[in-house]
């Protein structure tokens, strides 16, 4: 049969279905009807009915009558969707078929135009996926700030997903603010059941996707740009310090009460090292991972705990104890007795 497509549907949907519609109606239509002679106002509608099969030829009384469309629609229909899947399946084997040349193009030396590419706005994501892609060995991903867009959540899944299951490792370290996001959790949960390590730290070096410890992608200077870094050097040294912060990391799954317990006095910790340092709220806020209003109850908990009523008190105090969130602090409570 004929394969059809969106003129014919288009055709078939007005005048052709308002004809079949006359024809079953009245029990048929006169062959001689002029509507149907050639150059005849609905010739073609006719035409397509007949392809179709919707109509047949009543020989007896000379009319065309209608046939039920159950009996042809799955003849139309099913070749249709045999075609679509197959479509479907071809343009995956192109999709391969190119991605197995990017591949070769990205190793070759012409493709790298000196150790250091820079990228910007939309070229971001697909650079990073394809980057992913290549991967054979190892990831590590740094996500410091819990305001990761949750749209976009998927698209990371889909890809780290994809390389979980080609056998690499993947380590990402979230900031302990990341703990607070539901989106972030069912992520967490999804790629550790796929063999992922994530963990959590109070504080960590801006954004950082290192592949194979060959390629190295960091955030640009400028909004929505980044750096993709090959100097093997540097890569290294980005490395390293991924590791250091590793080490001194949480177990994002670990909720056992003396661990977020700890996790606490880290944040605590974390937040009078900002204030003793002078740094606005913004800027505390964005070092911590959390919103400014977050940051804000972080020092009101603090002015409470020290029992004053301002923040130049709330420093006062501080710097009386010797306390400057650099060490292990003894609990406030203790040193009130």
């Amino acid at each position: 049969m004929t394969s059809f497509g969106p003129g014919e549907r288009t055709l078939f949907e007005s005048a052709a279905t308002a004809l079949y519609e006359e024809i079953a109606t009245q029990g048929g239509i006169p062959k001689a009807d002029p509507r149907i002679a050639d150059r005849g106002p609905d010739r073609e509608a006719f035409d397509l009915l007949q392809e179709l099969g919707l109509v047949t030829a009543d020989e007896l009384d000379a009319t065309w009558v209608a046939v039920d469309p159950a009996t042809v629609q799955s003849r139309v229909v099913a070749p249709l969707g045999q075609q679509g899947a197959e479509l479907i399946t071809e343009s995956g084997q192109w999709a391969q078929a190119f991605g197995n040349l990017s591949q070769t193009w990205r190793r070759s030396p012409g493709s790298v135009k000196g150790p250091f590419i820079e990228l910007r706005g939309e070229a971001i994501a697909p650079y990073i996926t394809s980057a992913v892609a290549d991967a054979a060995q190892e990831l590590l991903t740094a996500q410091p700030q819990t305001g990761r867009a949750m749209e976009q959540l998927p698209q990371a899944f889909e890809r780290e997903v994809g390389a979980l299951r080609r056998g690499v490792r993947m380590r990402t370290l979230y900031q302990h603010a990341a703990r607070r996001s539901s989106a972030t959790h069912k992520y967490v949960a999804a790629v550790t059941a796929e063999g992922a390590q994530v963990r959590t730290l109070d504080e960590f070096f801006d954004r950082l996707i290192v592949v194979d410890r060959r390629l190295a992608i960091v955030p640009g200077t400028e909004e929505r740009t980044a750096l993709a870094v090959r100097e093997p050097s540097l890569v290294h040294y980005l490395a390293d310090l991924f590791e250091r912060s590793w080490e001194r990391a949480r177990p994002f799954t670990n909720r056992e009460t003396p661990l977020m317990r700890d996790i606490a006095a880290e944040q605590r910790a974390m937040t009078i090292r900002m204030l003793v340092g002078g740094h606005a709220d913004p800027v505390g806020a964005k070092r911590l991972g959390v919103s400014p209003r977050t940051y804000a109850a972080y020092v009101s908990d603090l002015k409470h705990e020290f029992q004053v009523d301002t923040r130049f008190q709330l420093g006062y105090e501080m710097g009386r104890r010797g306390i400057t969130g650099n060490d292990a602090e003894p609990h406030v409570e203790a040193d009130r007795d």
